[in-house]
């Protein structure tokens, strides 16, 4: 039975330019022999149409566990929000078997001035169940979400971390044929994102619930997921079940592994009260920015500039390195080592520098994300939450060694000395 039924899909936004070039001149529209050299300065309201999503067709089986992954701007919220019915498509069809329900962004779903006990009584009501079965489920929705104090404060009042937390409990809980979730579970820490895995895993296996799950956690995408959408620039690249190789696909293109060696903040979508990232780089020792393929008898420099926006000796910033797999091989930030060695802090830019030493890395292509905030308070750039990455492609200088001209087996490449006494 098709939980999922989408046929020629399309969204179409139009933008608006306002173009500066055009002008009349008063010589045009008045006798020739008059000598006029004013200028009529002429605004247009140039129109461009741009497609979110562009004739994307598929369909999703009742109780199949769903990935959606694709670059920012390739369409995947745009696609939840149109199958949550939060916009309508400009073409085609969207057929939905049963209850949906959604979590797409923080401040979705939830009423600001209603209180948390409200908001569950209020969700339940919008996907049409009974009082009853709300207060079946209460005591279990609160338990997961772990807000039993903040139950009568309104839910403008919590913090985005508790705001996930009950948001996704209630959608998980209040028994949604279809369930649609979004990037968001990035807010909440660790464990509570172990707990939301482990928790869609539970209502898709035993319970038979559909689930459309979007992130740019590719281990957490393995993890759940039996099947993964692939989405580009608004087009439907793939759908299939050899989730590995899609993954692997989608993270090391040809594209990435030329051109992205270094990542450009060109907006404020990373900026936050702390620190602004500006720039993230692969570099020599130099500070000169080094193109893949990267020979591995060198050693490698990640180079991280940015605006520090106050002075906290528990601000750390760093990055965390991932194979070809999504496995986490290491992070590291400027918090580490002893106290004396941390690099000194100052308000306004500052450059921050780590090396990966010469012949650790295996021949292969690796994914550096960037990581960082106040240790022990706050992440602002938690592991595995998209935040910016560049790419690393390592190629020959494994070893000195005659017999080891190839990749060697095994994740690292680490190349070690051997004594006879």
């Amino acid at each position: 039975m098709k939980a999922i039924e989408v046929s020629h899909l399309s969204k179409k936004y139009i933008i608006r330019h306002h173009s500066k070039e055009g002008y009349i001149t008063l010589r045009d529209t008045i006798v020739k022999n008059i000598k006029g050299l004013a200028k009529r300065r002429i605004k247009r309201n140039v129109k461009e149409d741009f497609f979110a999503l562009k004739d994307i067709s598929f369909s999703v089986d009742k109780g199949e566990r769903i990935g959606v992954i694709g670059r920012n701007g390739s369409g995947k919220t745009t696609l939840l929000k149109l199958l949550s019915r939060i916009t309508d498509p400009t073409d085609g069809k969207i057929k939905l078997k049963g209850r949906v329900a959604s979590l797409l962004e923080v401040g979705t779903g939830f009423h600001p001035e209603l209180t948390g006990r409200e908001n569950i009584f209020l969700n339940g009501a919008v996907l049409g169940m009974k009082r009853k079965e709300i207060n079946k489920k209460f005591d279990e929705i609160v338990a997961f979400a772990g807000t039993e104090k903040f139950l009568d404060t309104p839910v403008k009042r919590y913090s985005s971390g508790m705001y996930v937390r009950l948001a996704f409990s209630v959608a998980a809980h209040l028994e949604p044929e279809i369930l649609l979730i979004d990037e968001v579970l990035a807010v909440g820490d660790a464990e509570f994102q172990k707990k939301c895995l482990g928790k869609m895993d539970e209502v898709s296996e035993k319970e038979g619930r559909t689930i459309l799950f979007v992130s740019h956690n590719m281990n957490a995408i393995e993890r759940l997921c039996k099947k993964v959408i692939v989405l580009d620039n608004g087009k439907l690249i793939s759908l299939s079940d050899n989730i590995r190789e899609q993954i692997n696909n989608y993270l090391f293109d040809k594209n990435n592994l030329t051109n992205n060696e270094q990542w450009i903040n060109n907006g404020e979508r990373y900026n936050n009260k702390d620190f602004k990232p500006i720039k993230m780089s692969l570099t020599d020792k130099k500070g000169n920015v080094v193109c893949n393929p990267v020979s591995n008898d060198e050693d490698i420099w990640i180079r991280i500039e940015g605006e520090l926006k106050k002075l906290d000796k528990s601000f750390a910033i760093g990055y965390a390195l991932y194979n070809e797999r999504s496995e986490l091989l290491y992070w590291t930030v400027s918090t580490d080592g002893s106290i004396e060695e941390w690099p000194e802090l100052s308000l306004g830019y500052n450059i921050f520098f780590s090396k990966i030493p010469k012949r650790l890395l295996n021949e292969g292509n690796y994914c550096i994300e960037l990581i960082g905030g106040l240790t022990f308070k706050e992440w602002f750039f938690r592991p595995g939450a998209n935040n910016p990455t560049i790419y690393l492609n390592i190629k020959g200088g494994l070893s000195d060694s005659p017999h080891w001209f190839e990749k060697r087996p095994g994740i690292l490449g680490i190349n070690l000395n051997w004594y006879k006494k």
